[in-house]
């Protein structure tokens, strides 16, 4: 049996630098362990046994990097993920957002669009969705098209009811999406106040003034320095006493900001500025 093909920390160097030459995209400070383990992956699915084969397809073939950004920044996400941040959400945090005439989200890595569907539900349920402004964000051109068109595979219906159910949801789950085949489609009214849009939180800066910014379980995927690049990015992004939530896994304990934020949530890591 053929084992996967490893590459060496000078030819990671070698892929990473290709990619920023070609195409732009900066990817020298994301976890090196992560980042190899990845474009292995990439290469056993595209049955490529060299660093040459590799090389040879993302400088010659446009189509063959497209499948393989989509393949190397893939990130498992699911409607109303970790229901306890979702209840926390709809208790310590929506109650407040409600003083603001526009309310302005960010979702930062927003893969293909299922926490993004599920916070619209979840201001639809408070009352708010009909003054918030959604701005979900990818790396990935291909997640944000798949996002836009709001499909979700009926197999996950299933287990986003009883994540919908966990975090305190009330109402028939089965209300915010159309059936069509084996899809589920998220309603309209439910992703009309979302804009989609590409934004790459290594290089790209501060678009507007936030409530809440969301960004879960990407920054596992960062090294130390572009994770404090980012947490300043996201300081320099709220408004005032606003909100950010990060992923279970991931901590403002070691960042550069840690004081310039207070804890709302320890347990579903959610916090505010301090103003």
């Amino acid at each position: 049996m053929d084992t996967e093909y490893r590459l060496t920390e000078v030819e990671l160097e070698e892929i990473i630098q290709l990619i920023l030459q070609k195409y732009g995209y900066d990817f020298r400070n994301y976890a090196r362990t992560s980042l190899t383990r990845r474009i292995a992956r990439c290469m056993n699915i595209a049955n490529l046994k060299t660093l040459y084969e590799l090389k040879y397809n993302l400088i010659n073939e446009s189509s063959f990097f497209t499948w393989f950004l989509e393949t190397l920044t893939v990130n498992v996400t699911e409607m109303f993920r970790d229901p306890l941040f979702y209840k926390d959400l709809r208790e310590k945090v929506l109650p407040a957002l409600a003083s603001y005439p526009i309310i302005k989200i960010w979702h930062a890595g927003c893969a293909t669009g299922e926490e993004v569907f599920s916070m619209s539900i979840l201001l639809h349920e408070a009352g708010l969705l009909n003054r918030a402004k959604l701005y979900a964000t990818d790396l990935n051109p291909a997640n944000l098209e798949r996002a836009r068109k709001g499909i979700i595979s009926m197999e996950q219906i299933k287990d986003y009811t009883l994540n919908y159910i966990q975090s305190g949801g009330k109402n028939d789950f089965s209300t915010y999406y159309t059936a069509h085949y084996q899809s589920a489609i998220i309603r309209k009214e439910f992703r009309s106040n979302i804009l989609f849009a590409q934004h790459n939180l290594a290089v790209d800066q501060v678009f507007n003034e936030f409530q809440l910014i969301c960004c879960r379980n990407v920054m596992i995927y960062f090294n130390r320095e572009l994770q404090n690049h980012v947490f300043r990015l996201f300081y320099n992004s709220l408004s005032p006493k606003g909100y950010l939530a990060i992923g279970i896994k991931e901590s403002l304990l070691f960042t550069d900001v840690k004081e310039q934020f207070e804890s709302v949530s320890a347990a579903a890591r959610i916090y505010r500025r301090k103003n």
